[in-house]
């Protein structure tokens, strides 16, 4: 199928943002890593914590088979979408989109905001445990606190895709590094670990399968993924994808297999020192008190404390990414980083920050394992598309999946869809008989849901639909008509840009050239229009220049000149007054730290002007 090109990058601030060209194979490798090391991230959170924890501490060895089958899924299903957004130049979400019908992608889209919001839960309390446990804070204040680190978000991302897999690859260095120790001073039993791969299941060890799946394939990331692979710099050749695909197989296998190491380490240290002794594990907080005592050093209950701090904070990174990408790719709608942020952790804060005050902390292992289940019911939305997507020879040419490749991807959906069928049937069977009328109020729910995943298993993909939506936007084009415009300008080499451009639309439709400048001198900002020092002076004779220099080329201007507000404010009250049909303004070239010591007047005027707004640059015109 055709992609629409009406439809914007994948995180574009970040887009095509990394140069992968490099001489040798090596640094080529080193430029395409990153990607699958924030993805793996949300495979070694606290939530996998708490079903490793349990598992181990209930089970022994038993379960570390459902680890590994659950890591080789995981490095099959974010294989196959990395490959989506290399060869398709489409995140998950955005091939949804051109694929489904509204009403679909809608749904699907409630899905995964509702794994999202799971997944931020497990965040939130695994922070909230680790505060508490190093800094001794009410678990209630830990979980309020963690609303705090949208500003970590924010700060890292200024520094460019690289920082933050950078900063995210030291938190899993952390939590691999405390592990290994662990696991040297709990002396696990060799032979019973190799016996734990072989596949058993029952009943009683169904649910705690269930949440370790849930907890280590997570939906959101294959959208995560499929966006990510696009901060990379590929070219159009298949030559160039292919070399890409290969480049992220190798980030996947690397990444993937450390997050397993971490999620095995977990479980097998729960089995040597909880299950050998008979203890089950009930909260996360006992198993850091009862570390010290049962391994006979004071270290491991330090590191464990660290390990889960380092947890929770990576996984928040990546959730804002994630979030980004299913609301802008599913609705096309773009929101502020810090706003979608806040909106996602309000959503898990306070159910937490409920049910603890109400339960008190007890209850926080049992609200780690309910939000792995609810992902892992999520699952079988994103992985059915991202099947169907990379079987299409259209969409993916040859890169479309081989047959031996559509076997694995089937048999993976297979496996999720079935644990989670027979965990469905077998709670439904327990509410039933205590709750009739919980059964029937879910029994609609429940047939929604499966008609839902017949459409995207079954269906067949609205092929046209982008194709018509994209012809549609570019046909009947209407021609924009300009009578004013309006020019700020600041006494600055950028000026000049701006009225060469501003000047030339002027004089194509007659248009009025509205000139405006704001004197922020400590002068103006005490005296006001007052104000009068030699460099007010200076400023007026500047522009009165430029106004008669323009009247003499015939065209009309007309200028502006207030003092002591914000420029941003001036600009946008003097936009709301004239009604522009278009503002030009000069780049103010630079971004950062300095966008915090100077300002960023662009931002904030195009988000509260409905004029549309021409930036151009400073270059010689």
């Amino acid at each position: 199928m055709k992609t629409n090109p009406a439809i914007a990058a994948s995180l574009p601030e970040v887009h095509s943002s990394v140069l992968t060209a490099r001489p040798t194979v090596i640094r080529r490798m080193l430029a395409f890593a990153g990607p699958a090391y924030l993805v793996s991230v949300g495979y070694m959170d606290p939530g996998n914590w708490a079903t490793d924890l349990v598992g181990g501490s209930q089970f022994g060895y038993k379960l570390l088979w459902v680890i590994v089958l659950s890591n080789l899924m995981a490095i099959l299903l974010q294989t196959l979408a990395a490959r989506l957004g290399i060869v398709a130049g489409r995140d998950l979400a955005q091939a949804c989109r051109e694929a489904y019908p509204k009403p679909v992608c809608n749904a699907l889209w409630i899905l995964c905001e509702i794994a999202i919001a799971a997944c931020d839960l497990a965040e939130v309390l695994g922070a909230a445990i680790g505060l508490k446990l190093l800094f001794h804070i009410p678990l209630v204040a830990g979980v309020l606190v963690t609303a705090f680190d949208t500003i970590l978000v924010l700060w890292l991302s200024r520094f460019g895709i690289r920082v933050i897999e950078a900063a995210i690859l030291s938190m899993i260095a952390i939590m691999t590094g405390c592990f290994l120790v662990e696991l040297f001073f709990a002396h696990p039993a060799v032979h019973e670990m190799f016996l734990g791969l072989a596949p058993r299941l029952n009943n009683t060890s169904l649910y705690v399968a269930v949440t370790i799946v849930g907890a280590t394939v997570m939906p959101h990331n294959l959208y995560l993924h499929s966006a990510l692979v696009q901060t990379r710099r590929i070219g159009k050749s298949v030559t160039e994808k292919r070399e890409a695909c290969r480049f992220n197989l190798v980030d996947s296998v690397v990444a993937l297999n450390g997050a397993l190491i971490v999620n095995a380490a977990i479980l097998i240290l729960a089995a040597a020192v909880f299950f050998t002794r008979h203890t089950v594990v009930q909260e996360i907080e006992q198993a850091h008190q009862l570390l010290s005592p049962l391994l006979g050093t004071a270290l491991a209950s330090g590191l464990f404390a660290v390990a889960l701090l380092a947890s929770g904070q990576s996984s928040t990174l990546t959730g804002t990414y994630a979030g980004q990408i299913v609301m802008e790719g599913f609705l096309d709608l773009r929101m502020r980083p810090w706003m979608r942020r806040l909106i996602t952790r309000a959503a898990a804060i306070i159910p937490a920050a409920t049910v603890i005050q109400i339960s008190g902390d007890k209850a926080t292992l049992g609200l780690l394992l309910v939000s792995q289940a609810i992902i892992s019911m999520q699952l079988p939305f994103a992985v059915i598309p991202l099947i169907r997507f990379t079987n299409d020879r259209r969409r993916m040419g040859e890169f479309a999946n081989r047959a031996w490749v559509k076997t694995l991807a089937w048999a993976t959906a297979a496996v999720i869809l079935g644990l989670n069928l027979w965990l469905v049937g077998q709670q439904a069977m327990d509410w039933g008989s205590g709750h009739p009328w919980a059964s029937a109020a879910a029994a609609p729910v429940l047939a929604g849901v499966l008609v839902l995943l017949g459409w995207i298993t079954f269906a067949g993909e609205q092929g046209g639909r982008a194709a018509e939506a994209g012809a549609e936007v570019a046909a009947n084009l209407p021609a924009p008509v300009y009578r004013r415009i309006l020019v700020p300008l600041d006494h600055s080499s950028r000026d000049r840009a701006a009225i060469a451009h501003a000047a030339y639309l002027g004089r194509l439709h007659g248009a009025v050239l509205h000139l405006v400048h704001v004197e922020e001198g400590a002068t103006s900002r005490l005296f006001g229009s007052l104000a009068s020092d030699a460099e007010v002076h200076k400023g007026e004779e500047y522009f009165h220049g430029i106004v008669e220099s323009l009247e003499k080329q015939n065209l009309q201007a007309e200028l502006t000149v207030t003092h002591g507000a914000s420029p941003k404010d001036a600009i946008v009250r003097l936009a709301r007054e004239l009604h522009p049909d278009l503002i030009v303004m000069g780049a103010h070239g630079h971004r950062g730290v300095k966008d915090l010591i100077f300002g960023n007047t662009i931002n904030g005027v195009r988000h509260e002007v409905s004029a549309p707004v021409l930036v151009v640059g400073d270059e010689p015109v």
